[in-house]
C-alpha cells in the first residue's frame, strides 16, 4: 500500500476495496505506523473505490489508537459515492474530511 511520511505527517493511500479482506492490509499498516510513534495520519480515499463496516472500523479504531497519543487520523480526496457511504452511516461527523491532500496536510499541522 503506497504511503509517504513528510515531515511528521504520515500519508496512507489504500487502493480498491476496503471489504473484509482490503481491510485487513490497512489496518495493519496504521498499527505499525502508529506503534512506530506516526500518529498524524492521513488516509487518501482517491484510488478506494468502496469502504465496508470492516473498512470503516479500520479507520476509526486507527483514528482512536492514534488520538490517544495526541494525534489523529483524517481523510482525503473521498469520490463522491464514498462522500455517500460515509454520511449514511454518520462517519462524516467522525472524521475531518478534505478535499485534497493539500488540504488535510495543513489541518494535521494546525
Amino acid at each position: 500500500m503506497p504511503h509517504e511520511t513528510k515531515k511528521d505527517i504520515t500519508l496512507v493511500a489504500p487502493r480498491g476495496r476496503l471489504d473484509a479482506a482490503g481491510a485487513r492490509p490497512l489496518d495493519e499498516e496504521l498499527k505499525t505506523h502508529i506503534a512506530a510513534g506516526r500518529i498524524h495520519l492521513i488516509v487518501d480515499l482517491k484510488e478506494t473505490r468502496y469502504v465496508s463496516s470492516n473498512g470503516m472500523r479500520v479507520l476509526l479504531a486507527a483514528h482512536k489508537r492514534a488520538q490517544k497519543f495526541g494525534g489523529g487520523l483524517v481523510l482525503c480526496c473521498l469520490t463522491p459515492r464514498l462522500i455517500e457511504i460515509f454520511e449514511m452511516a454518520g462517519f462524516d461527523r467522525v472524521f475531518a474530511v478534505y478535499a485534497s491532500r493539500a488540504e488535510a496536510e495543513h489541518a494535521q499541522h494546525e
